[in-house]
């Protein structure tokens, strides 16, 4: 990045399934391309090592979400762009977030419940419903979706790819990054990456 460039946090939140990893991977990917300097905090991964032994009640919840919020912060102090792709459920403790993250901007990654569950490879949902998950979000637990996010994504309807693109072309509108497009970047990772990444 340049003196001219701003750090931000990019905070994808969306239910389990809905392709927050993907999208979060691409956009990592095309901005370390680029040449900036990117962080991604992905949710899955951070419960086993920073949250570990945290539960899923809704204070544990929130509490892994304030972590991931304060490594944000010392990411972004540091002026290197922060990626989170978290279900972070509760509008609440997004709203801190917001409020304590500076350039913070929200996507919602949604997706309708029933392709969730028809997309479910590992039949999570389908355990949830059956009683074997307990506070899954979504079945048991809420999920709360944002009110006024930045931008909404529908991944019943587009590719990660698509979404991607929506996401770069609103960060740009932002004034957040100056990067243009780079189709052979696109079109290298859609090829050789998107078919291996879990979409969650």
């Amino acid at each position: 990045m340049t003196d001219e460039d701003r750090a931000f946090t990019l905070w994808l939140t969306g239910m389990s399934g809905a392709g927050k990893t993907t999208i979060s991977s691409l956009l990592e990917f095309w901005l370390l391309r680029h040449g900036a300097r990117v962080e991604r905090l992905d949710g899955d991964e951070l419960r086993k090592h920073l949250s570990k032994g945290l539960g899923f009640s809704r204070e544990d919840r929130d509490e892994n979400i304030r972590r991931i919020g304060y490594v944000a912060r010392l990411l972004s102090r540091n002026r290197v762009i922060v990626i989170a792709a978290a279900i972070s459920p509760y509008r609440a403790v997004r709203l801190e977030m917001r409020q304590s993250i500076e350039n913070f901007v929200e996507v919602h990654v949604d997706c309708p419940l029933d392709v969730l569950i028809a997309r479910d490879a590992k039949g999570l949902y389908q355990k949830a419903l059956r009683g074997e998950i307990a506070h899954f979000t979504g079945i048991s637990d809420p999920y709360e979706p944002p009110l006024n996010p930045e931008l909404v994504v529908d991944t019943s309807v587009e590719s990660p790819v698509e979404s991607a693109m929506r996401v770069w072309n609103k960060l740009r509108d932002l004034g957040l990054i100056r990067f243009d497009h780079d189709s052979e970047v696109v079109q290298e990772y859609a090829c050789t990456e998107t078919s291996t990444i879990q979409t969650n």
